[in-house]
């Protein structure tokens, strides 16, 4: 077997191992991830510390006081051996996002119309159209990283991040879009706001969103984004960041 023969594991640590499944992101990883994952729980039981999944790997992390890490890679091993996808049509809970696309909560909307060579409108269209899957949180508490794009819609990430970007933004980049849970620092196109509370203490597992699960932005206007509690404060562009 070859260095770069996929599946790999990779250690990392003594009590983590990380399973690259693929090295290109696509949709249909998410049915192996799926299916890695819960096969991981199954095998490893109490042992099992946690799991982080991403677009092309798995971080497979257990207690080693009751699993050495070569046991643990052996069981690794034997899962790899005998995995099958996920049904497709065993699809994650399907979330409607309702979103105020707007220059002004939505600075980067000229530009990302400038850069793919459209009208706003249709940046909007295309956005909202699309019904995108989350492929992995992190970066921030509740945040989803979710795809894929439009072709037609992929722009890269600001030169120069924002210092920080309201919560609820609803952003692209690359092949990705996602909206910010909390107020933090960002790179990502500004396109629009939604009310929606993407982390909540209060809420069961904290995240709105989870792995697996499909989102449509839903565009509303900016009576129905205050409506439900939406904040109208308008967000500042990358230029007036960039020389802040």
């Amino acid at each position: 077997m070859s260095h770069n023969a996929l599946p790999r594991l990779e250690p990392a640590g003594i009590d983590g191992w990380m399973v690259r499944l693929f090295d290109t992101i696509e949709e249909n990883n998410l049915l192996w991830l799926t299916a890695l994952t819960n096969d991981c729980e199954a095998t490893f039981g109490e042992a099992l510390v946690d799991l982080v999944p991403s677009y092309t790997t798995l971080l497979v992390i257990f207690d080693p006081l009751q699993v050495s890490p070569w046991n643990a890679r052996a069981k690794l091993v034997e899962v790899l051996s005998r995995l099958v996808p996920d049904d497709a049509d065993g699809e994650g809970e399907l979330h409607e996002i309702a979103t105020w696309y707007d220059p002004s909560v939505g600075p980067d909307l000229a530009r990302v119309a400038e850069l793919s060579d459209m009208t706003v409108d249709s940046v909007i269209e295309t956005h909202s159209y699309q019904e995108y899957r989350v492929f992995a949180l992190g970066f921030a508490p509740g945040f989803a990283f979710m795809g894929l794009l439009d072709d037609s819609l992929t722009c890269p990430r600001l030169d120069t991040p924002r210092q920080k970007v309201p919560a609820g933004s609803v952003a692209i980049a690359g092949q990705q879009t996602a909206a910010y849970p909390v107020v933090t620092p960002g790179g990502w196109n500004l396109i629009g706001r939604t009310a929606a509370r993407l982390f909540d203490r209060n809420r069961d597992g904290f995240s709105l969103l989870k792995v697996g699960d499909r989102v449509r932005f839903v565009a509303v206007d900016r009576q129905t984004f205050e409506s439900e509690g939406g904040d109208p404060t308008p967000a500042e562009s990358a230029r007036e960041e960039a020389h802040s």
